[in-house]
């Protein structure tokens, strides 16, 4: 099949960019969206050309480094699917793709279609683990969890943090991503001792680089993971607790 490509170019993130029109022909409808990519920079390192910067790892929808908005859609037209996911049998010949970038303050662009999503780092740097000592492995059910709680969490988990919640919300918001990542410890007993602490560092830091929410709803739509909104209900919960905990103990001083 032959495509017409509309590529985001941007050599840094202190330049202006711009579409760049590129054919790409003889592409099998078989390939992912990132092989096509792949075929092109052959084509245009052939032509002693730049080839299209694009962030891949695993390809396998895991490891999250994937993630481009294609024809206005974070990740493309085929929902619960990640960009090395899609293939090119759901274009037809002969379309025009439009490919850019996450658009947000708190992704800058490096390259291209590469952005830096290092402040999702930095929010679970501000809390997404357990400190408490655990000792040695206990067996499996000597601590009880619930069966919802531990499906919840383990739905929470499935959240690989490419920023398609972030690129799709009309805010820039990074709801969808904090309370998935904090939701998938504070569910769980061992979670429960840093839980509200967990929740303040998180939020707060997330605050600092991306907008607020508004529910749209467009975050879980544009999720690979399909990872519910349910969960920022349940992290702005926890977090009106601990801020009222802490107004408690501050006042007990």
């Amino acid at each position: 099949m032959d495509v017409i490509l509309s590529v985001w170019r941007q050599t840094g993130p202190n330049t202006e960019g711009g579409f760049v029109r590129y054919e790409a022909n003889n592409i099998p409808d078989h390939a992912s969206f990132l092989e096509m990519l792949d075929i092109v920079n052959e084509d245009l390192n052939d032509r002693d050309e730049e080839p299209i910067a694009f962030d891949h790892d695993c390809r396998e929808g895991i490891c999250g480094m994937c993630g481009v908005m294609i024809n206005g859609q974070a990740h493309g037209p085929q929902l619960g699917t990640a960009t090395c996911q899609l293939h090119m049998r759901k274009f037809k010949d002969g379309d025009t793709i439009r490919i850019e970038p996450w658009r947000a303050d708190g992704f800058p662009v490096i390259r291209d279609l590469a952005v830096d999503r290092s402040a999702f780092d930095r929010i679970v740097e501000a809390g997404g683990f357990i400190t408490v000592p655990t000792g040695s492995a206990p067996d499996a059910n000597l601590i009880p969890v619930p069966k919802p709680a531990a499906e919840a969490s383990m739905d929470a988990a499935a959240c690989i943090g490419c920023g398609a919640c972030v690129a799709a919300c009309p805010n820039s918001a990074a709801q969808l991503f904090t309370s998935a990542k904090v939701a998938h410890l504070n569910l769980l007993p061992q979670g429960q001792a840093e839980r509200y602490t967990r929740v303040v560092a998180m939020v707060d830091e997330m605050e600092q680089w991306f907008g607020a929410c508004s529910n749209h709803g467009e975050c879980e739509i544009a999720c690979p993971k399909s990872i519910s909104i349910d969960f920022i209900a349940l992290m702005n919960r926890d977090y009106i607790r601990a801020k009222f905990r802490q107004g408690r103990l501050a006042g007990q001083r």
